[in-house]
């Protein structure tokens, strides 16, 4: 079973997922980078050229992938939920998260990085406004637990993660060794 992350662009899925898995002493996997491994580009070069329903076809199957044989932390797109199968197989094969930040907070944290697609346009924060509407059911219904940010540092929200997988029972992650 995996922990998978959830959230908007931004929301802290990565650092938090990197940060958690170390925790764990499980692996940890970015499923954007596993998507760029397979295209052999970025996913903002795919994006452009072959638009976002060809994109969301790579991202439906490395989901897919990722879901059924990575055992460990997840961090996934903040698009990841827009398909109906990624929502159901993401909720059904791991414990997931929803990192729910507000746009602003976001904004503030991305506001420089030119590597999200879908924030290179003129009013990001209006973008972000829009993407958190769309976006936050769709989040809440993938969902296990939903953990507000806010503003507290990474560790907190990682011993936060921590507690509530002791309290629902998703510890250990790893393989119980044969007795010896």
């Amino acid at each position: 079973m995996s922990i998978i992350f959830v959230g908007l662009p931004g929301a802290g899925k990565t650092t938090i997922g990197r940060q958690l898995a170390r925790r764990l002493g499980v692996s940890f996997v970015d499923s954007d980078h596993v998507i760029e491994e397979r295209l052999g580009c970025s996913i903002r070069e795919y994006f452009a050229r072959e638009g976002e329903e060809a994109f969301r076809d790579v991202e439906q199957a490395v989901l897919d992938d990722l879901s059924l044989h990575h055992h460990g932390v997840l961090s996934t797109g903040g698009g990841s939920v827009l398909r109906e199968a990624n929502r159901r197989h993401l909720h059904e094969r791991g414990y997931v998260i929803y990192l729910r930040t507000s746009p602003e907070d976001v904004y503030r944290r991305v506001r420089h990085d030119t590597g999200r697609p879908l924030l290179q346009v003129d009013d990001p924060l209006a973008r972000l406004r829009a993407l958190y509407e769309a976006r936050d059911p769709l989040y809440r219904q993938t969902a296990h637990y939903v953990l507000e940010t806010g503003r507290p540092s990474v560790a907190a929200l990682v011993n936060k993660i921590m507690m509530q997988l002791e309290l629902g029972g998703q510890l250990p992650l790893k393989a119980p060794s044969p007795a010896a």
